[in-house]
Order: structure tokens, then C-alpha cells, then sequence
């Protein structure tokens, strides 16, 4: 139930801050995102898979805590990683 490698990379490639970076809020932000939206998909489908689910609310927590945590510490990081994503209206 994971993003494919390619995927990975690209993810990590739009949203990195500087030339190494892998690890920052915004990075971690994006690939939870697409984390959340491909196992949204699976649960679609089949609906009984709680452990899955279990998954999917932790994720949806940790992203929650990670954009918490850069609108603290960073507003205007925060405002372009919620446009770039589409997170909130």
C-alpha cells in the first residue's frame, strides 16, 4: 500500500526546500498526502478493511500535527504547502 518509487521521487523533488533536502514538514506533508489519497481509493473498494483504516486515520493525524506545526513556525510555508496541495478550502 505504498506510492510507487517514481512517484516518491517526484513528490520529493516538487516540494523539497534546497537541493538535498528529504525530510523537511513540506516534503513529509506531500507524501502523507499521497499516501492518504491512494489508500482513500482502496477503502473504496473494499470496505471492510479496517487495519487499513486504522492506517489512513493515523496518517490523516500526522499530517495534521506536521501543518500544525509549520503554521506555528512558519506561516508562509504553511499558505504554499496548503495551495500546492489543495488541502484546505
Amino acid at each position: 500500500m505504498s506510492i510507487a518509487a517514481e512517484t516518491k521521487k517526484k513528490i520529493v523533488e516538487d516540494n523539497r526546500r534546497h537541493e538535498t533536502d528529504t525530510g523537511s514538514a513540506e516534503v513529509q506533508i506531500a507524501l502523507l498526502t499521497a499516501r492518504i489519497n491512494h489508500l482513500t481509493e482502496h477503502l473504496k473498494t473494499h470496505l471492510k478493511d479496517h487495519a487499513s483504516r486504522r492506517g489512513l486515520l493515523m496518517m490523516v493525524g500526522k499530517r495534521n500535527n506536521l501543518l500544525k506545526y509549520l503554521s506555528h513556525t512558519a506561516p508562509e510555508r504553511y499558505r504554499q504547502i496548503v495551495k500546492n496541495m489543495g488541502l484546505r478550502k
